[in-house]
Protein backbone atom coordinates (compact mmCIF):
# COMPACT_ATOMS: atom_id res chain seq x y z
CA UNK A 1 0.00 0.00 0.00
CA UNK A 2 1.48 3.14 -0.94
CA UNK A 3 2.06 5.77 1.64
CA UNK A 4 0.22 9.36 1.19
CA UNK A 5 1.87 12.11 -0.42
CA UNK A 6 1.85 15.40 1.58
CA UNK A 7 1.23 18.20 -0.83
CA UNK A 8 4.69 20.23 -1.79
CA UNK A 9 3.42 23.73 -0.13
CA UNK A 10 2.43 21.99 2.78
CA UNK A 11 6.31 20.72 2.75
CA UNK A 12 7.18 24.37 2.35
CA UNK A 13 5.30 25.48 5.10
CA UNK A 14 5.93 22.84 7.53
CA UNK A 15 9.76 23.92 6.34
CA UNK A 16 9.28 27.46 7.10
CA UNK A 17 7.69 26.59 10.71
CA UNK A 18 10.78 24.77 11.66
CA UNK A 19 12.95 27.56 10.34
CA UNK A 20 11.38 30.14 12.47
CA UNK A 21 11.22 27.88 15.34
CA UNK A 22 14.91 27.20 15.08
CA UNK A 23 15.75 30.51 14.70
CA UNK A 24 13.15 31.92 18.08
CA UNK A 25 15.34 29.09 20.00
CA UNK A 26 18.77 30.38 19.12
CA UNK A 27 17.53 34.02 19.98
CA UNK A 28 16.14 32.45 23.06
CA UNK A 29 19.27 30.37 24.19
CA UNK A 30 21.79 33.62 23.63
CA UNK A 31 19.56 36.10 25.04
CA UNK A 32 21.30 36.95 28.63
CA UNK A 33 19.57 36.27 31.81
CA UNK A 34 17.74 38.73 33.98
CA UNK A 35 21.28 38.93 35.87
CA UNK A 36 23.54 39.14 32.99
CA UNK A 37 21.68 41.92 31.83
CA UNK A 38 21.96 44.05 34.90
CA UNK A 39 25.30 42.93 35.16
CA UNK A 40 26.06 44.04 31.66
CA UNK A 41 23.94 47.57 32.43
CA UNK A 42 26.18 48.00 35.65
CA UNK A 43 29.12 47.85 33.96
CA UNK A 44 28.49 50.17 30.92
CA UNK A 45 27.14 52.83 33.63
CA UNK A 46 30.31 52.19 35.01
CA UNK A 47 32.19 52.97 32.01
CA UNK A 48 30.67 55.80 30.65
CA UNK A 49 30.79 57.68 34.71
CA UNK A 50 34.67 56.61 34.68
CA UNK A 51 35.58 57.85 31.08
CA UNK A 52 33.68 61.41 31.83
CA UNK A 53 35.02 61.82 35.62
CA UNK A 54 37.36 64.89 34.83
CA UNK A 55 39.16 64.94 38.20
CA UNK A 56 41.45 61.89 36.68
CA UNK A 57 43.20 64.48 33.79
CA UNK A 58 44.07 63.15 30.56
CA UNK A 59 40.15 64.08 29.42
CA UNK A 60 40.30 63.50 25.80
CA UNK A 61 42.21 60.02 25.75
CA UNK A 62 39.37 59.20 28.53
CA UNK A 63 36.57 60.19 26.94
CA UNK A 64 37.98 58.54 23.48
CA UNK A 65 38.41 54.83 24.97
CA UNK A 66 34.99 54.09 25.39
CA UNK A 67 35.22 53.42 21.72
CA UNK A 68 36.92 50.55 19.77
CA UNK A 69 40.55 51.48 18.77
CA UNK A 70 39.91 51.19 15.23
CA UNK A 71 36.88 51.13 12.25
CA UNK A 72 33.90 52.63 11.86
CA UNK A 73 32.00 54.73 14.37
CA UNK A 74 29.17 57.02 14.00
CA UNK A 75 28.64 59.97 15.76
CA UNK A 76 25.45 62.12 14.77
CA UNK A 77 25.57 65.55 16.52
CA UNK A 78 24.63 69.46 16.22
CA UNK A 79 23.58 68.71 12.70
CA UNK A 80 26.43 67.07 11.56
CA UNK A 81 27.43 63.04 11.37
CA UNK A 82 30.77 61.50 11.65
CA UNK A 83 32.06 57.91 10.48
CA UNK A 84 35.38 57.58 11.63
CA UNK A 85 37.14 57.56 14.81
CA UNK A 86 40.27 59.79 14.00
CA UNK A 87 36.91 62.70 12.64
CA UNK A 88 34.99 62.33 16.27
CA UNK A 89 38.55 62.34 18.08
CA UNK A 90 39.21 65.94 16.21
CA UNK A 91 35.75 66.85 17.79
CA UNK A 92 36.46 65.90 21.40
CA UNK A 93 39.97 67.58 21.40
CA UNK A 94 38.45 70.51 19.86
CA UNK A 95 35.90 70.78 21.97
CA UNK A 96 38.37 70.33 25.25
CA UNK A 97 41.16 72.76 23.73
CA UNK A 98 38.45 75.17 23.01
CA UNK A 99 35.93 75.48 25.47
CA UNK A 100 36.01 72.44 28.75
CA UNK A 101 39.59 73.12 29.86
CA UNK A 102 39.26 76.93 30.18
CA UNK A 103 35.62 75.86 32.73
CA UNK A 104 36.50 76.70 36.21
CA UNK A 105 35.22 73.73 38.63
CA UNK A 106 33.47 71.67 36.38
CA UNK A 107 31.34 68.61 37.54
CA UNK A 108 30.06 66.19 34.66
CA UNK A 109 27.32 65.12 36.38
CA UNK A 110 25.35 61.76 35.10
CA UNK A 111 21.41 62.14 35.50
CA UNK A 112 19.26 58.98 34.25
CA UNK A 113 20.95 56.24 32.51
CA UNK A 114 18.54 54.35 30.43
CA UNK A 115 20.07 50.91 29.20
CA UNK A 116 18.21 47.75 27.54
CA UNK A 117 20.50 44.87 26.73
CA UNK A 118 19.61 43.27 23.64
CA UNK A 119 22.14 40.74 23.66
CA UNK A 120 25.16 38.95 25.71
CA UNK A 121 27.21 41.54 22.75
CA UNK A 122 24.93 44.66 22.60
CA UNK A 123 22.92 46.93 24.11
CA UNK A 124 21.91 50.84 24.13
CA UNK A 125 22.25 53.86 26.41
CA UNK A 126 19.94 56.91 26.81
CA UNK A 127 21.94 59.15 29.61
CA UNK A 128 21.01 62.32 30.78
CA UNK A 129 24.20 65.03 31.58
CA UNK A 130 25.41 68.12 32.74
CA UNK A 131 28.13 69.76 33.15
CA UNK A 132 27.78 72.57 35.93
CA UNK A 133 30.77 75.17 35.90
CA UNK A 134 31.75 78.52 35.98
CA UNK A 135 33.47 81.03 33.52
CA UNK A 136 36.81 83.20 33.76
CA UNK A 137 34.24 86.09 34.78
CA UNK A 138 32.80 84.28 37.82
CA UNK A 139 29.36 83.27 36.21
CA UNK A 140 27.43 80.43 36.52
CA UNK A 141 27.36 78.11 33.48
CA UNK A 142 25.68 74.85 32.63
CA UNK A 143 25.63 72.69 29.57
CA UNK A 144 24.18 69.12 29.38
CA UNK A 145 22.07 67.31 26.99
CA UNK A 146 21.27 63.42 26.26
CA UNK A 147 23.66 60.95 24.93
CA UNK A 148 22.14 57.92 22.92
CA UNK A 149 24.82 54.82 22.57
CA UNK A 150 24.74 51.80 20.85
CA UNK A 151 27.37 49.52 22.61
CA UNK A 152 29.07 46.23 21.42
CA UNK A 153 31.16 44.13 22.77
CA UNK A 154 33.98 42.33 20.96
CA UNK A 155 37.65 40.67 21.90
CA UNK A 156 38.41 44.43 23.52
CA UNK A 157 35.33 44.94 25.47
CA UNK A 158 32.28 47.19 25.17
CA UNK A 159 32.75 50.18 22.80
CA UNK A 160 30.25 53.17 21.68
CA UNK A 161 29.91 51.85 17.73
CA UNK A 162 27.16 54.67 17.00
CA UNK A 163 25.88 57.71 18.77
CA UNK A 164 24.00 60.50 18.92
CA UNK A 165 23.64 63.99 21.32
CA UNK A 166 21.12 66.07 21.65
CA UNK A 167 21.53 69.55 23.71
CA UNK A 168 19.69 70.63 26.71
CA UNK A 169 17.60 73.92 25.84
CA UNK A 170 19.19 76.62 26.68
CA UNK A 171 16.48 77.83 29.27
CA UNK A 172 16.61 74.86 30.91
CA UNK A 173 20.17 75.56 31.29
CA UNK A 174 19.75 78.80 32.58
CA UNK A 175 17.09 77.50 35.36
CA UNK A 176 20.15 75.29 36.65
CA UNK A 177 22.54 78.28 36.37
CA UNK A 178 19.78 80.50 38.35
CA UNK A 179 20.44 78.17 41.41
CA UNK A 180 24.28 78.48 41.20
CA UNK A 181 26.76 81.06 43.10
CA UNK A 182 28.51 83.76 41.28
CA UNK A 183 31.63 83.12 41.94
CA UNK A 184 34.81 86.21 42.16
CA UNK A 185 36.81 86.25 38.93
CA UNK A 186 39.61 83.56 38.56
CA UNK A 187 42.66 84.42 36.29
CA UNK A 188 42.25 81.91 33.18
CA UNK A 189 41.88 82.28 29.49
CA UNK A 190 38.78 83.34 27.71
CA UNK A 191 35.87 80.56 28.58
CA UNK A 192 34.53 80.91 24.95
CA UNK A 193 30.78 80.74 24.25
CA UNK A 194 28.50 78.32 25.18
CA UNK A 195 29.03 75.72 23.19
CA UNK A 196 27.90 71.57 22.64
CA UNK A 197 30.98 69.11 23.95
CA UNK A 198 31.01 68.02 20.28
CA UNK A 199 30.54 71.19 18.37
Amino acid sequence: MSQPRIPVHALRLLSGASLLLACASGAKDSAPSRAEAAAIADTLRATVRDAYDLSKGDVVRRMMAVYPASGRVISATGGRISTSRDSLQLAIAAFWDGVGQFMVDPTWTWGTMEVDVLSRDAAVMSARYTVPHWTDAGRPHVIGGVWTTVWSRGPGGWHVIHEHLSDLPRPAAERLEATMPRRDSVSTASHGAAAHPRD
